[in-house]
This record gives C-alpha cells, sequence and structure tokens, in this order.
C-alpha cells in the first residue's frame, strides 16, 4: 500500500470528486496520432490531478491529447493528495496520472519500509520503475521538473548571507517553518532540515494552500522565515524569493511523468511519451504564470500549449 510523498492541498479522507466525461474524435494525420481513426476508439481512460493548479495544468495536457488521440476521458481533477489518489490508482479508479518522480519514489520507498535510494534524475526513474506496485508504470519522463524548495525572502537571506540550505546556520533568530501539514512528517521536512544539515527549527505554521499565496504572504510578512515552494511557481520570481539551493540532495529530482494503469495501451503510451517529450521547466513555469498571473483555466492554458508545440490541431 502506498504511503504519502510530496504534498499537495487536500485533508486526508476527502472524497475523491468525478467530473463529466469528455469526448472527442480522432484526426489521424495529427503528431499524436499512431494508425487508423478508430484507434482508441470505445475505451475510456480516467485522468486524475492532484489538488494543486500545476498539476491540473498537465493533467489538462494528457486529457487533451488523449481526446485528440481518439480517446474517450473522464476526468477526476483535484481529488487531493497522495493519501488520496494513490489508492485510487492501485486500485484500478485512475488510468492515468502527472506525477513528480522523487517525491512519488519517497512515497512508495516509505510504504515498502524502505528508504529510496535517490540519486539523478535516471537513478530515481530506474528505482521508482522497480517498486511501482503491479498493475501501474511510470511512463516517460519530461525535462520538466517541479522541485521541492525550502525559500526564503531576498531580505532574510541577505541579512543572513544565506546561499544554500546548510547556510541557515548563520540564522540568529528563531525559525518558523511554513507549508501544508503534512510536510511536518515529509522526508524532507523539518525533521530532516536538523537531521541533515543541523538546522534547528522553531516551530511550524500550517499554511495550507501549497506554496501558493497565502504561504507566499506568510513568508514576506514575515510570519515564517522559510517555506516549502516549488521551483516553476512564478511567485518566487514574482515576489524576489530566494530558493535555497540543496547540496546535500535532501530534494529529489522531481521530473514530471505520467503514471498509467493496464488500460493504458501501446498507443496512449505513445500519445503521452509525446507530450513528456515537449514538456521543460521552462514551459511549466510559463503554463503556471498563466494560471497565477493572467487568470487563464487549466483547460485553455493547456489547449493552447499543445497547439503550439504541434501536438494538436
Amino acid at each position: 500500500m502506498f504511503t504519502a510523498g510530496r504534498g499537495r492541498l487536500v485533508a486526508l479522507g476527502a472524497v475523491v470528486v468525478g467530473a463529466a466525461i469528455a469526448l472527442s474524435g480522432c484526426a489521424s494525420s495529427d503528431p499524436l496520432s499512431t494508425g487508423g481513426s478508430t484507434a482508441g476508439a470505445g475505451k475510456t481512460l480516467v485522468v486524475g490531478s492532484q489538488d494543486y493548479y500545476s498539476n491540473e495544468i498537465i493533467a489538462q495536457l494528457y486529457t487533451q491529447a488523449l481526446e485528440n488521440g481518439g480517446y474517450k476521458v473522464q476526468q477526476n481533477f483535484r481529488i487531493g493528495q497522495r493519501e488520496v489518489y494513490l489508492p485510487q490508482l492501485e486500485a484500478g479508479k485512475i488510468d492515468v496520472f502527472p506525477e513528480y518522480i522523487g517525491s512519488l519514489d519517497q512515497a512508495v520507498n516509505k510504504g515498502l519500509g524502505k528508504t529510496a535510494p535517490g540519486g539523478t534524475a535516471d537513478e530515481v526513474y530506474t528505482d521508482l520503475t522497480s517498486v511501482l506496485p503491479d498493475g501501474l508504470k511510470v511512463l516517460d519522463k519530461a525535462k520538466a521538473a517541479d522541485q521541492n524548495s525550502w525559500t526564503v525572502t531576498k531580505a532574510f537571506a541577505k541579512k543572513y548571507d544565506l546561499t544554500d540550505i546548510a547556510s541557515l546556520k548563520n540564522v540568529t533568530e528563531p525559525i518558523t517553518v511554513g507549508g501544508n501539514s503534512e510536510l511536518e512528517t515529509r522526508p524532507y521536512g523539518p525533521t530532516a532540515l536538523k537531521s541533515k544539515y543541523g538546522i534547528n527549527i522553531a516551530g511550524f505554521k500550517a499554511v495550507e494552500d501549497s506554496g501558493g499565496p497565502l504561504t507566499v504572504k506568510a513568508l514576506v510578512d514575515n510570519q515564517i522565515q522559510l517555506a516549502n515552494i516549488y521551483t516553476a511557481d512564478p511567485n518566487i520570481k514574482s515576489n524576489g524569493l530566494v530558493a535555497l539551493t540543496d547540496p546535500g540532495n535532501l530534494f529529489f529530482p522531481d521530473n514530471v511523468a505520467p503514471v498509467v494503469s493496464k488500460k493504458v495501451d501501446a498507443k496512449a503510451a505513445k500519445i503521452l511519451n509525446a507530450v513528456s517529450a515537449k514538456l521543460s521547466t521552462a514551459d511549466l513555469v510559463k503554463l503556471n504564470d498563466q494560471s497565477v498571473t493572467d487568470k487563464k483555466s487549466a483547460d485553455a492554458i493547456a489547449k493552447a500549449w499543445l497547439k503550439d508545440k504541434g501536438l494538436v490541431k
């Protein structure tokens, strides 16, 4: 059985929310087509997402690409964090889910009573393929990565000459950490800061928006001094924040990759891999910025990107 890894906003035991089935035809001449116009016809795949705007955008990329390839897709978006959706995946109730390889690898290994070995993105990916439960597999990883980070304000970094996590030892005032409540038990959370880097934390403040505007405001207002914010979040740049480097590799490489069930056939896998092949970290930051700054819907953001990359017409 899975246990949690990378946290996203939702309470344990949340009810999985269903969505309407979206139907689309297949155009055999586009870059994602692998054959006849009836390939994938009649097969419904359930695509899920975490309760996090960036993950929903990626889920929309998968959804629209699959629909373009002739598949019927049922959306099951914003369904929570790993405690909720991984059992759904394992039970075969979700067929496609955008994941982050390092955090998932840590979660699965923890569920097996093991410690994930870490390493490069390729090494983490290889380990993940070896520990996923029967019936699930991870497809190609994208170049795009959305890393966990320990982040501070520019003023706080300047005051204490902070460049990496280890340099937090320079801080002479109490440090309060902010993030989703689940962060307290994550393998890179406050306990790991102490064991890995020798950083003492004065307290923890739960801010339940996955490093979003509430977390950023708490950081800027000095209610917290250290926050867990994902590196593809445009709030880092727009608010002049500093994501501290991680020389001790506390955080694993978190390249984006779809985790899929047995219902995902070779044609669907090829479609999803084509999306991953085009998705870079710079792309992910731009997609996120369109959501955060321009307030565009995940559906519209995904549609424009897929067309721009020549993946759909």
